[in-house]
């Protein structure tokens, strides 16, 4: 991979990120409802005292004034300030953000280890009873939405068998291998919910991907070279089946985030997704610009990391 492709790369990110934050901000500036709505409409504050408190945020100004005053303070590390958690917005997302990052990575690298072997052997294996299987359970994966899968598991491993915490606790009261256990058994179940949802559809698209990769001349000719079957998929089949699935990966990043933040719902887990919904409630503008910058962010982080991968796969990208 070269470097100037690497480079091109990071170039474009920048303005997608600019034209991000026009249209998220614009959009929020427009929308019905502010942070003071509330206290203007409260009988016991006076009408000037909420004037004032207008006036210092800004919020009265042009909507291209306080994108600009928004963007500068950006830049320099200011995110704004919580109305509704009376905190600055930067350390409240840090506070959640590592716990959604540990939930969503967990959960697609489960995607990902249970989709690669499954699609490609069922690839491999066309019409099989391996294949039949793989593909009826891949339909009702994907098929099922991810607050119905939630609430069964949590009726089957919390309510029924008792194994499972329902309700993820931030604040637990352990120390030494206790605590990192007591997070990983209420980490499982929106894992899973996340992971094979994501795996399930995966499944299919690998499958898909290997069909077309097996049939092709060079796989004919490595197999009449005498090589083994095993390398000739690892080596030739799998490595050119992955582009269009790590395409698929990344263009399902903003799917993945939505059904976090339905996840975190569910299973009450303190990540940014709750903060999201808890904001959108109490019309918390700053709070919500920043959680939804920082998803749109995430996605285009990951495209970039696609991007890499597919240099990496197949170098002739980078050359392109």
């Amino acid at each position: 991979m070269s470097r100037q492709y690497l480079i091109r790369r990071l170039l474009l990110v920048i303005p997608a990120m600019l034209g991000i934050s026009v249209l998220l901000y614009t959009v929020l500036a427009l929308a019905p409802g502010d942070p003071f709505s509330e206290l203007a409409a409260n009988p016991a504050v006076p009408p000037e005292v909420a004037q004032a408190l207008r006036t210092k945020f800004g919020l009265d100004d042009p909507v291209w004034i306080r994108y600009w005053r928004w963007l500068i303070a950006m830049l320099h590390g200011e995110w704004g300030f919580s109305f509704q958690s009376r905190m600055d917005v930067d350390r409240l997302i840090m506070q959640r953000l590592p716990t959604t990052l540990i939930v969503i990575g967990a959960a697609q690298l489960l995607a990902i280890l249970v989709a690669l072997p499954v699609g490609v052997l069922a690839g491999t294996r066309p019409y099989s009873i391996f294949d039949q299987i793989a593909n009826t359970l891949a339909f009702v994966g994907f098929s099922l939405p991810t607050f119905f899968t939630g609430l069964l598991l949590i009726l089957v491993f919390s309510i029924q068998l008792d194994w499972l915490p329902f309700v993820y606790r931030a604040d637990i009261d352990a120390t030494g291998w206790r605590f990192y256990w007591e997070h990983i058994k209420q980490s499982i179940m929106p894992v899973m919910v996340l992971g094979l949802f994501q795996g399930a559809s995966l499944v299919r698209y690998v499958r898909s991907s290997v069909l077309d990769v097996v049939r092709l001349d060079y796989v004919t000719t490595a197999r009449a070279k005498g090589i083994g079957e095993r390398k000739v998929i690892s080596r030739h089949v799998v490595r050119n089946a992955l582009i269009p699935v790590v395409t698929l990966v990344a263009l399902q990043m903003p799917i993945v985030f939505g059904g976090a933040i339905v996840t975190e719902q569910i299973f009450r887990v303190p990540g940014i997704g709750s903060l999201l919904i808890s904001a959108m409630l109490a019309n918390d503008t700053p709070v919500i610009m920043a959680v939804t910058f920082v998803f749109s962010c995430l996605v285009v982080l990951c495209n970039l990391i696609a991007d890499v991968l597919y240099a990496w796969l197949d170098p002739r990208i980078a050359f392109r």
